[in-house]
């Protein structure tokens, strides 16, 4: 037979859940298109709402481990709603994290990486935060823990994701044999190791590479309408030479944009562009987190072409959003 408190804890969660698995999709959309804006990339981002099986262990344990005393599931277990977000390169993580402090009430955020390092040891190596949509108060206090309007973000790079995920699918599934614990242990920390400066190779792979961009020359088919994003990108890592890289698909999709407006070559890309301040531009945006190089362009074209721009059939979503923006850049 059950405890009382777990029975009741998981019979108000089963009640609360399909609240939540919404808040879970909104907090998704919300992060993707925040992080889309911002320019950072990363490969993806996801989310999930714990389920009931999960909740009731959790609960099982929290009422064991509290002796007696009262405690109260549903706010003491704060995973509920639950985000990851995958980048491929450690600076990334950093970029999101602060990111993600400069738009939410962040109520704890643990860097899981830098407590086992500071350990001396190697291992996990992730990045946990938990935000809240409420502000702070006019006191400073940060406001309660509540379910359904906070969200328990995890940060990480594509090699951390890879051996977490393998660390807990090896050791929570109880198939490793008790006499092989201690080799299994130091080859996990071996791999641990490995993937941290495979992580650091990666970041001075990513750094080369766009300083070359940035002096590289540019080649393209002038039978081809379109410019491909890979040219695209090697003109605005020379135009914005300060800028982050942005995701694949949006190169491909401001390409479309500039289809939209008529500009099939850089030539014309550059000469719709020779006159627009882009510093100045960025500036008045009044940008937090310095734009990647997509966004760098969707602001200058927005400057340059105007309510042209705006109206485009591609823009039909973000009109609005397009409109805020020109008001700045015209202001």
């Amino acid at each position: 037979m059950g405890h009382p408190d777990v029975d009741r804890a998981v019979t108000a969660y089963t009640a609360l859940q399909p609240t939540l698995e919404q808040v879970t999709q909104d907090a998704v959309t919300t992060l993707t298109s925040l992080i889309d804006d911002a320019g950072i990339n990363y490969l993806t981002v996801s989310g999930r709402t714990k389920s009931v099986a999960s909740f009731a262990a959790k609960t099982q344990r929290a009422v064991a481990a509290a002796e007696g005393a009262a405690i109260d599931p549903l706010r003491q277990i704060t995973d509920l709603v639950g985000a990851r977000i995958i980048t491929y390169v450690r600076e990334d993580v950093r970029a999101v994290a602060d990111l993600l402090h400069e738009n939410y009430t962040v109520l704890e955020d643990r860097d899981l990486g830098e407590e086992t390092a500071s350990a001396g040891r190697w291992g996990y190596a992730s990045r946990h935060l938990l935000l809240s949509a409420d502000p702070v108060g006019s006191d400073g206090v940060l406001p309660t823990y509540e379910a359904t309007r906070c969200v328990s973000v995890q940060l990480r790079t594509v090699l951390q994701h890879a051996w977490a995920e393998f660390e807990h699918d090896i050791r929570y599934k109880g198939t490793i044999p008790p006499e092989q614990v201690p080799d299994m242990d130091r080859r996990f920390t071996l791999a641990a190791g490995l993937l941290e400066l495979a992580d650091s190779e990666f970041t001075a792979i990513r750094d080369r590479l766009q300083a070359g961009l940035s002096r590289g020359a540019v080649t393209y088919d002038d039978a081809d309408p379109r410019i491909s994003p890979q040219e695209l990108a090697t003109f605005l890592a020379g135009r914005y030479a300060s800028a982050g890289w942005s995701r694949t698909e949006h190169y491909e999709w401001i390409a479309e944009l500039l289809l939209q407006l008529g500009i099939g070559s850089l030539e014309e890309l550059s000469a719709l562009l020779v006159h627009v301040d882009s510093a100045a531009v960025t500036a008045a945006m009044g940008y937090k987190y310095p734009p990647g190089a997509v966004r760098r362009l969707d602001d200058d074209l927005l400057a340059s072409a105007g309510q042209r721009y705006v109206d485009l059939p591609g823009n039909a979503r973000r009109r609005d959003a397009l409109l805020g923006r020109l008001g700045r850049a015209q202001g």
